[in-house]
C-alpha cells in the first residue's frame, strides 16, 4: 500500500509543470527553461513538520518529505507511527494508566503510578521486556488503588520503555533521560607570548568526562590538525590545549565549547627580540700582540658571522673564531698593521650588527728631559665622604678619576692583590715588565683591555673605573696606584653594593582565634647592605590566586596579628622586607591555618559510678562548637581546697566518658571537663561538690528481659543468645546452674561482665530443655532468676489407627497419641482418606483435637483406606499413621445375586486418540505441543526432535496427565524448528505421531502484521 502511495506520488509531482526553485518538483527538464528573476522570497514561520504529517494522508507523506529536507523516510514513517495516539480502550483492570511518556534530569528520581480496579490485585513492573525487582533504586509502592514505581538517581541506562502489568492487561510508557547542559566555570585567559614558546589554554566545565570541542577562527582543531602541532589533555575538570612552539601563524581567537556554554581568549605571538648583553669594544694594541674582540647575547642557540670591512672573516692560523653559551669571540694573534680596521658580528636571522674598531699602535720613544711626579686628584665629596662609593646592584657605576704626571703615568687598579690595568677588562690577564735603557725599575703594568662588565678606561689625564651592572661579588676596597719614572701616588676607595633584601624567612602562624591569626617571621638573611625599615603582609585563601595586602604602611615588629578573617577558611601568608632600596621578593607561603576559636564548656558533667579508686565521669558535648570541631577532651582532677590540677591521661579522650583511676581511697577530689581543638582550650566545666573516692555498696539485682519472664520455646538445631543484664556493687559474682545442678554442659557457654552476663547455644537439642537459674552474688547478698527453655521438633505418628465401625456412608477411626510428642504438646491430628481405585489422598479433617473422628459422605461400593499425621508447634509429623484395616461401603437394601463375574481383559496397545498439529510460533515466546493416547498396561511415552529422543534438556518439560501428554517448549529459538515426534511403547505394542514446528524471528511476525 505504501509503495503504490510513493509511485501515485511522484507521479502527480512529474506532470507540474512550473520550473520555481522552492517548488520541490521532480520534473528537472522544466528547469533548462528561461528563468524568471526570482523575487525575494517572504520569511516563512517556523511550522513543525510532525503536526503536519500527522494530519497528512499516507500518499503525501514523500512530497512533506521532500519538501521539508526529510531523508530518511523510513525512520520519519517509523517515528510517526509511535507518533500516533490510538483511541486506548477501556480497560477492566485499570481506572488510569501509564502516561505516553516521562522526561526526568539526570540524577533525580522519577515515579510512575497507576490506578487499578481491584484494590487487592498484585502488578508487575518490566523495564525492556525484563521484570523489575524491588531494590534501593526501584522502589514499589500500593496506597489503595494506586501504585506507583518510584525510580531513584536516574541515569542514561533508565531511558527505556516500561509496562506495569495486571493480569493479562498491560499499559506501557516511555522515560526519556535528560542530561544537564556542560557550562563552563572557569574561563579561557588571553595569552601573550614569543616565538618558539609553549602554549596552555586552560578551562574548567562543571562535569568530568564532558566533551569540549575546541576551535580556531571558526575552525574545528583536532590531534590531525597542523601535524600534530595541538595537544589536547584532561584533568578531571579541567580540559587543556597546548600549542608546542608557538609560531605567528597561531595568533587567532581560540574557542573552548560545551553543550551548556562557550569561552574564548585571543593569542598574542611576538618574534623574539635579541639582546645584547656585552657589546665589542674598540681595540688598540702593538705590534705582536693578541687582539681579542668579544660579545655576549641573550640567546645561546644564536649563531652569527664576523666581517672586516664588509668581508667576512675567514679562519686561519692566526685568526680564531669561538662561540660559547652566548658569548661570542674573534681572537687575532700576532696582530700586523694589515689587520687594522672596522670589524663587525652579525647575528644570524636578526637585523643587528654590532662594529668595533682596531687600531694598530707603533710605540715610539722620545726622551723627555723634565719630569713631573704622577698625583691622583680623587673627589669623593658626592659619594659620602671616607673614599665609599655606593651603588644599587644591577646599576651601573662609573667613577672618574683626574690624573697627572709628565710623563703620563702608568694606571693600575687593583682589587684586593688582583690587577686591573689600564684600559684592562675584569682581570687584567697578562702582566708585562718594561724600562728604558737607563732608568730605574718600573711596577708591573696590565696590558690594556677595555671590554667586559668591569673594566678601566684611561686617558691622558683621566682614569674611569666602570662596573656594568653591579653585582655583590663587586663589592670591596680598590686601590689606584699611578707611576712614571718620576714617582708613584696610590688611593683606595671602598665600593659598597646594596640591593634589595632577601625574603623573610620562617612565616609561620602560632595561634589563631574566632577571625584573627598571630603570624610570626624571621628577619631576612641579607638585609640587602641597608636596614631594614620594615615589612609588607598579604594574605589569600586556600585555593585561590589573589592575594590581598594587609598594611600599606610599613610594619617594624616580627610578629603580626592578622584580623577581619573568616572562622572555617584556610588561609597562607606571605611576608616582603623592606629596606632603602626597595621591597623584597615575597617570602614562601605559610602552612595553611585556619581561624577557629576555641568551644564552649562542656554540659551536664555528672558522675557514674564511683569505686575505692577510680570515679566515672560523663558529660554532653559543648553547645558551641564552630568551625574547628572537637579533637578530645582533657580530664583533670585535684584534691578538695587545693588548685593544683593534674591531666588524667596522655592524650584527649574522644568519647564522652572517661573512669579516672588511680585515685586515693577516702579523698574528697574535685573533677572537671576541658574541650579541645585547633584553636587551644575551652573553659573548663567543673563539678559543683567534691566527690568522695569510696565504693558504694549497692545489692545486687538481675533485670531479666520481658520475653524471658515466659517459656522459651526453640526448634532443634536452632541456636539461643540470651544478653541478661544485672547490676550490683561492687562487681557481682555470676553462676548458672540447670535444673539445681551447676551448669557443665560443654555444648552450653556462659560470658559475664560487670554489668551482664550472656547464655548462648549454637545449636540446640531437646537435652537442652529444662530451667536454668541464673544467680548474682556480691558477698551474702544474692539475686536469682529462672529462665524456662523448651526445645521443640516435629513429633512422630500416631500409633494404633484402625477403623472400628462402618455404617451408611459414614466410618469411625480411632488411633492413639504418638510415642514422641516432640518435646512439645499435640495441638491436634491431620486425617486423610484414599479410596482403592486411584489411590489419591484427600483431607478429611484438619486441626482435629480427639485420638478419634467419624468420616462421612463416603461413596456406596468403594473401598477406602485412612491415614493421620499428628501436629504440634512446629508442624505436621513427617509419617503418617495408616490404618490397619480398611472401610467398604455397601450397598444396603437389595438383595443380589450375582452371576459369576469374569474379568474382561482391559490391556490393549497404546494408540493416539489425538494427534499432534503442525504449529507456527515467533522466537523467543515459550509454546507448547500436545497430544492424547490411551491403551493398557499405561504405556512410556518417548518425545523425539527430528527422530532424535530428547533428554533431559532443561529447554523442554514433558508432562502427563491422565493420558494427555504435553511438551513445553521454554522460549524457542530458529534452531528449535524441526520435526517433533511422539511415540508410546509398552507390552503389546506401540504408536506414534508427529508433527512440523516452525519457529519465525519477530521481524518476520511484525512484516505479517503491516501485511
Amino acid at each position: 500500500m505504501l509503495t503504490g502511495s510513493i509511485r501515485q506520488v511522484t507521479k502527480c509531482l512529474t506532470l507540474r509543470g512550473d520550473a520555481d526553485e522552492d517548488a520541490g518538483d521532480l520534473d528537472f527538464s522544466a528547469l533548462l527553461k528561461k528563468r524568471q528573476k526570482k523575487q525575494q522570497a517572504a520569511p516563512k514561520e517556523e511550522v513543525d513538520v510532525w503536526d503536519i504529517l500527522k494530519a497528512a494522508k499516507p500518499c503525501d507523506y514523500e512530497k512533506i518529505a521532500f519538501e521539508y529536507g526529510i531523508t530518511d523516510l523510513r525512520g520519519m514513517l517509523k517515528r510517526l507511527k509511535k507518533m500516533k495516539t490510538v483511541e486506548p480502550k477501556k480497560s477492566d483492570a485499570f481506572l488510569r494508566k501509564l502516561e505516553p511518556a516521562y522526561s526526568v534530569n539526570k540524577g533525580k528520581k522519577i515515579q510512575l503510578s497507576v490506578e487499578v480496579a481491584d484494590s487487592n490485585t498484585p502488578v508487575k513492573w518490566l523495564k525492556n521486556g525484563q521484570e523489575i525487582k524491588p531494590s534501593a533504586k526501584y522502589v514499589f509502592e500500593s496506597v489503595g488503588n494506586k501504585r506507583t514505581l518510584t525510580i531513584n538517581k536516574c541515569n542514561l541506562s533508565d531511558d527505556a520503555a516500561y509496562e506495569c502489568v495486571v493480569g493479562e492487561e498491560k499499559c506501557f510508557t516511555e522515560v526519556f533521560v535528560k542530561e544537564p547542559p556542560v557550562t563552563i566555570t572557569k574561563l579561557l585567559d588571553d595569552v601573550h607570548t614569543v616565538v618558539g614558546e609553549k602554549v596552555e589554554f586552560e578551562v574548567e566545565v562543571s562535569e568530568e568526562g564532558a566533551h569540549v570541542k575546541w576551535m580556531k577562527d571558526g575552525v574545528e582543531l583536532t590531534k590531525d590538525s597542523a601535524a600534530s602541532k595541538y595537544r589536547f589533555k584532561k584533568d578531571g575538570k579541567k580540559h587543556i590545549l597546548i600549542i608546542n612552539d608557538a609560531s605567528t601563524e597561531d595568533v587567532g581567537t581560540y574557542y573552548a565549547f560545551t553543550n551548556g556554554g562557550e569561552s574564548k581568549a585571543e593569542l598574542e605571538v611576538e618574534e623574539k627580540e635579541l639582546q645584547v648583553l656585552q657589546s665589542i669594544a674598540d681595540l688598540t694594541v702593538k705590534a705582536s700582540e693578541q687582539a681579542v674582540f668579544k660579545c655576549e647575547v641573550s640567546d645561546e642557540k644564536v649563531t652569527g658571522k664576523w666581517l672586516k670591512d664588509g668581508v667576512e672573516v675567514k679562519p686561519s692560523d692566526r685568526i680564531r673564531m669561538t662561540h660559547v653559551g652566548r658569548t661570542h669571540k674573534l681572537t687575532i694573534s700576532d696582530v700586523k698593521p694589515s689587520d687594522q680596521g672596522d670589524y663587525t658580528f652579525v647575528p644570524d636571522g636578526y637585523a643587528l650588527s654590532l662594529s668595533a674598531k682596531l687600531n694598530f699602535l707603533e710605540i715610539k720613544i722620545d726622551y723627555v728631559p723634565r719630569q713631573d711626579p704622577p698625583k691622583i686628584h680623587l673627589d669623593t665629596s658626592g659619594t659620602g665622604g671616607q673614599n665609599i662609593i655606593t651603588v644599587v646592584a644591577g646599576n651601573k657605576l662609573r667613577f672618574d678619576v683626574e690624573i697627572s704626571g709628565d710623563p703620563p703615568p702608568v694606571v693600575c687598579w687593583k682589587k684586593g692583590d688582583k690587577v686591573r690595568g689600564a684600559g684592562a677588562g675584569r682581570l687584567a690577564r697578562h702582566v708585562a715588565w718594561f724600562q728604558r735603557p737607563g732608568d730605574t725599575p718600573l711596577r708591573p703594568q696590565a696590558v690594556s683591555e677595555s671590554e667586559g662588565r668591569v673594566r678601566v678606561e684611561t686617558r691622558k689625564t683621566l682614569s674611569s673605573f666602570v662596573i656594568q651592572g653591579a653585582e655583590k661579588g663587586d663589592e670591596g676596597l680598590y686601590s689606584l696606584t699611578v707611576a712614571n719614572p718620576a714617582g708613584e701616588d696610590q688611593a683606595e676607595l671602598f665600593v659598597k653594593v646594596v640591593d634589595v633584601p632577601d625574603p623573610p624567612e620562617n612565616v609561620k602562624c602560632t595561634s589563631v582565634g574566632e577571625d584573627c591569626a598571630t603570624v610570626t617571621w624571621d628577619p631576612p638573611a641579607f638585609d640587602g647592605g641597608v636596614p631594614i625599615k620594615g615589612y609588607l603582609m598579604e594574605r589569600k585563601k586556600m585555593g585561590s590566586s589573589r592575594w590581598t595586602k594587609l598594611n600599606f604602611d610599613v610594619y617594624e615588629s616580627t610578629t603580626y596579628e592578622a584580623k577581619k578573617m573568616i572562622e572555617g577558611v584556610l588561609y597562607e601568608m606571605r611576608v616582603f622586607a623592606v629596606n632603602g632600596i626597595g621591597i623584597s621578593q615575597p617570602s614562601a607561603n605559610s602552612k595553611p591555618f585556619m581561624p577557629i576559636a576555641p568551644t564552649s564548656e562542656p554540659t551536664r558533667l555528672t558522675v557514674e559510678d564511683v569505686t575505692d579508686s577510680t570515679c566515672a565521669l560523663r558529660w554532653l558535648p559543648p553547645e558551641k562548637v564552630g568551625a574547628g570541631g572537637i579533637d578530645g577532651y582533657i580530664i583533670e582532677y585535684c584534691p578538695e581546697g587545693s588548685d593544683q590540677w593534674v591531666q588524667a591521661h596522655q592524650e584527649p579522650v574522644e568519647k564522652n566518658q572517661y573512669r579516672v583511676k588511680g585515685l586515693p581511697v577516702g579523698e574528697k577530689m574535685l573533677f572537671r571537663v576541658v574541650a579541645v581543638n585547633i584553636a587551644g582550650r575551652s573553659p573548663p566545666a567543673t563539678l559543683a561538690q567534691a566527690v568522695t573516692i569510696r565504693e558504694i555498696m549497692e545489692h545486687p539485682k538481675i533485670r531479666l528481659p520481658r520475653h524471658l519472664r515466659t517459656r522459651l520455646v526453640r526448634i532443634v538445631g536452632e541456636k539461643v543468645n540470651l544478653v541478661i543484664p544485672f547490676q550490683g556493687k561492687p562487681r557481682p559474682v555470676a553462676m548458672w546452674s540447670k535444673d539445681g545442678v551447676p551448669l557443665e554442659d560443654r555444648s552450653v557457654g556462659t560470658r559475664s561482665s560487670d554489668v551482664d552476663t550472656i547464655f548462648f547455644i549454637r545449636s540446640a537439642d531437646r537435652n537442652h530443655s529444662g530451667k536454668y537459674t541464673l544467680s548474682v552474688q556480691i558477698e551474702n547478698m544474692v539475686d536469682s532468676a529462672d529462665i524456662h527453655i523448651q526445645v521443640v521438633e516435629k513429633p512422630g505418628p500416631p500409633i494404633a489407627v484402625h477403623v472400628t465401625e462402618v455404617w451408611g456412608f459414614n466410618a469411625s477411626l480411632e488411633w492413639k497419641p504418638p510415642k514422641d510428642d516432640g518435646n512439645s504438646e499435640i495441638i491436634g491430628y491431620t486425617i486423610q482418606k484414599a479410596d482403592s481405585k486411584t489411590k489419591e489422598w484427600f483431607t478429611v479433617y484438619e486441626h482435629n483435637r480427639r485420638p478419634g473422628c467419624t468420616v462421612s459422605d463416603l461413596i456406596m461400593g468403594n473401598e477406602y483406606s485412612f491415614r493421620v499425621f499428628s501436629e504440634n508447634i512446629c508442624g505436621l509429623s513427617e509419617e503418617p499413621g495408616v490404618s490397619k484395616n480398611t472401610a467398604i461401603v455397601r450397598k444396603t437394601g437389595l438383595e443380589c445375586n450375582p452371576c459369576p463375574f469374569k474379568e474382561k481383559d482391559r490391556n490393549t496397545s497404546p494408540k493416539f486418540t489425538a494427534p499432534l498439529v503442525d504449529r507456527s510460533v515467533v522466537a523467543g515466546y515459550t509454546t507448547t505441543i500436545s497430544c492424547a493416547v490411551r491403551g493398557y498396561p499405561k504405556p512410556k511415552i518417548i518425545w523425539m526432535k527430528n527422530k532424535m529422543i530428547i533428554g533431559e534438556d532443561p529447554k523442554f518439560m514433558t508432562l502427563n496427565h491422565q493420558g494427555v501428554l504435553t511438551l513445553n517448549i521454554r522460549k524457542p529459538g530458529l534452531y528449535d524448528g524441526g520435526r517433533y515426534s511422539c511415540k508410546a511403547v509398552n507390552a503389546l505394542g506401540e504408536d506414534e505421531v508427529e508433527c512440523k514446528l516452525e519457529v519465525r524471528n519477530t521481524q518476520e511476525k511484525g512484516g505479517e502484521a503491516k501485511k
